[in-house]
């Protein structure tokens, strides 16, 4: 009986030995897309060195809401889905915006004609100040289809809000499609046409959450669809027109969004957007763009925007690889540094250091974590889909998009792009609040969120050429985790 007696005692200790020695971890999933292949692909395998960085989530420091991520639906992407067969369009719909896919929860769209459509078009192409003959009529074949399906695909939902490009040219003082800017006579009718723009759309059962004021008021170099409007113009468009009528037609819950250019310009247009009380009034955020350099976030000017307005938007509308011709099917070309933009043709020698060729992988990796640990809430790709030249384009202006076709052969080439947009859509929710996050390693670009189901996202990137181990922690528990070279990681902790 003793001898029993001490049998069981011994395995009760040894058993609350192995208790208190055995290490508590992190339930974690882990995935990754690399050069060196992985696509979102689930990892579970990790080493552990002595060299080992670490990487310390604080749940307890908050930052923005998260409005969301995603592309944009433009004429030629829709175009392009035309032309496919019905299997692999609804592949793509369902690879952007089911919840196996990347779950787009933010999106975009163009008001008239712009670059990425077949040609010019106005949906009121009459001189009437009135807009009686104001039709969506043009996008009824490609664009509002597409959009539809998307709607029928998400189950979750997902914002849109639409930026025109330009007025009908009969509104301009230059009477042209390309450059020029509102005539002061016609801002009542301009507001009017937001407005009818919502109800057309709403017929159509497609729900508008908000606008851009104009896409690019600086211009695009006078190439292709715009209209300038300098910072207090746009303001006073804001204030005294756009914002009263669509208060005054029942529409004052859409989201207006001033500027929607590159960010090395916010600070001139921030001081006069939200001068004072009557002029924020009826701005509900800031659009910009990356289009300024192949690498620089600009943190300075995102930080100094939402101090500014720091209860208001600061979304990113679009960004691309521009200036391109798409590589097909050659994941490697998305990781290396082949590719730089438009910004190096008209840059001054001074600011073409701003433009170097730029792997696009590390391009958008880099600038959507860069935008998240500086107060910048949404992000939203341009195209979604594109053919192997970079168009449709009327003006041949060539991009990038996550998604490349050759429409004739009816082949989808998934390219890099789309899976580092779906590190970030898929796994950072909106309404996610974006946690404090440390590093001991400044060669790993790091940000995270907890998610409204308390799940919490940590996004890792690695452009360096060799493989990193790091000890992820939380509330002092840890995980060790190994990161590929040139290489993108979501972690997500279990609630």
């Amino acid at each position: 009986m003793k001898v029993i007696t001490k049998s069981i005692y011994t395995i009760i200790s040894l058993s609350l030995l192995m208790n208190c020695t055995t290490k508590q971890e992190l339930n974690v999933e882990v995935f990754e897309t690399s050069a060196s292949g992985n696509k979102l692909s689930k990892i579970s395998e990790f080493s552990r060195t002595e060299t080992s960085s670490k990487i310390v989530l604080d749940t307890s420091k908050r930052f923005q809401k998260i409005t969301g991520f995603g592309g944009a639906f433009t004429e030629s992407s829709a175009y392009l889905l035309n032309k496919l067969s019905e299997k692999n369009r609804k592949g793509i719909i369902d690879a952007y915006f089911s919840r196996e896919g990347a779950n787009y929860s933010l999106t975009r769209t163009h008001m008239n004609s712009c670059d990425f459509s077949l040609t010019n078009y106005s949906y009121t192409p009459t001189p009437d100040k009135e807009l009686k003959d104001f039709s969506v009529k043009e996008d009824k074949d490609d664009l509002i289809p597409m959009i539809k399906a998307a709607l029928a695909t998400s189950k979750d939902g997902f914002k849109i809000f639409a930026s025109p490009w330009t007025a009908p040219p009969w509104m301009k003082d230059n009477n042209h499609w390309v450059g020029g800017k509102l005539l002061p006579e016609y801002y009542d009718s301009w507001a009017l046409f937001f407005s009818k723009y919502i109800e057309a759309y709403k017929t159509e059962g497609i729900e508008i959450w908000g606008f851009t004021v104009e896409n690019e008021p600086h211009g695009n170099g006078n190439n292709w669809e715009s209209m300038h409007f300098t910072p207090q113009e746009m303001t006073d468009f804001v204030q005294h027109h756009l914002g009263p009528k669509l208060e005054s037609d029942g529409y004052g819950d859409k989201i207006i969004l001033g500027y929607d250019q590159n960010r090395a310009g916010l600070k001139e247009w921030v001081d006069v957007m939200y001068k004072d009380e009557a002029s924020s009034k009826y701005y509900d955020g800031t659009a910009i763009h990356w289009y300024e350099s192949t690498y620089e976030v600009f943190p300075e000017e995102l930080q100094y925007a939402h101090n500014k307005a720091p209860n208001k938007y600061l979304i990113e509308t679009e960004g691309c690889i521009d200036a391109e011709v798409p590589k097909w099917k050659d994941d490697a070309w998305y990781w290396k540094k082949e590719a730089t933009d438009w910004g190096w043709d008209w840059a001054p020698e001074n600011q073409k250091y701003l433009h170097p060729k730029y792997a696009p992988a590390n391009r958008y990796a880099r600038d959507i974590i860069g935008c998240l640990n500086n107060w910048v809430d949404g992000w939203v790709d341009w195209n979604m889909v594109l053919n192997r030249q970079g168009g449709p384009n009327w003006f041949k202006n060539w991009c990038v998009a996550p998604v490349i076709v050759d429409e004739e052969a009816d082949e989808v080439y998934y390219t890099p792009l789309y899976y580092i947009m779906a590190h970030f859509s898929k796994y950072i929710r909106p309404n996610a609040e974006v946690i404090d996050v440390q590093t001991s390693d400044k060669e790993l670009l790091v940000t995270a969120a907890i998610n409204p189901d308390k799940t919490i996202s940590v996004v890792i990137f690695n452009q360096t050429e060799y493989k990193k181990e790091f000890s992820l922690e939380l509330n002092g528990v840890t995980k060790d985790i190994t990161i590929n070279p040139q290489a993108i990681q979501t972690v997500v902790l279990a609630n």
